[in-house]
């Protein structure tokens, strides 16, 4: 078994559990995940304006997956469950873990939420910039559907991306 391999196996999914009180490790996580961004994507990400006390919040309307090793946090993402799909949201995995299979392996719990759920589709958006982020995602079985701008711009900043997963 190869080092990568071996690095990813002890990376265990969980969900959010109940007495989770570590949001700043949560928030730090995050952080540094997005800070390969700052710079690069424009308007700044919001990552920048999550506070421990808001991750809690959204974690209240969200289920939540968090990548466990040992006792640290290295990866999450967060799930808002919608009418007919579920809108993944703080897909992050610790820089120094990424390339190990960890993003992947906590798109696949959600996908399994969404199949349990009934959803039709996964929908995420990615910065226009972040053009590694789009060929991820398109590996992953991702699609485009659409271009949005944030407020103030007159081109687009995101781009909207679909996964089918009720076959």
């Amino acid at each position: 078994m190869n080092a990568l391999a071996s690095a990813a196996r002890q990376a265990t999914i969980v969900a959010l559990p109940s007495d989770f009180d570590r949001w700043r490790d949560l928030l730090d996580l995050i952080l540094r995940s997005f800070a390969t961004m700052d710079g690069v994507i424009d308007p700044p990400s919001s990552a920048h304006r999550l506070t421990p006390d808001s991750l809690r919040d959204k974690a209240g309307n969200e289920t939540v997956f968090l990548a466990i090793d040992g006792s640290r946090i290295v990866g999450c993402v967060f799930a808002a469950i919608r009418e007919t799909d579920i809108y993944l949201g703080k897909l992050a995995v610790a820089p120094e873990r990424q390339g190990e299979g960890i993003g992947r392996r906590l798109l696949a719990q959600v996908e399994e939420l969404a199949r349990a759920r009934g959803k039709q589709a996964l929908e995420l958006q990615t910065r226009v910039e972040l053009v590694g982020n789009h060929a991820a995602f398109y590996r992953m079985g991702f699609r485009e559907t659409g271009r949005t701008a944030h407020p103030g711009f007159s081109r687009p900043t995101s781009i909207t991306m679909q996964k089918d997963v009720l076959r």
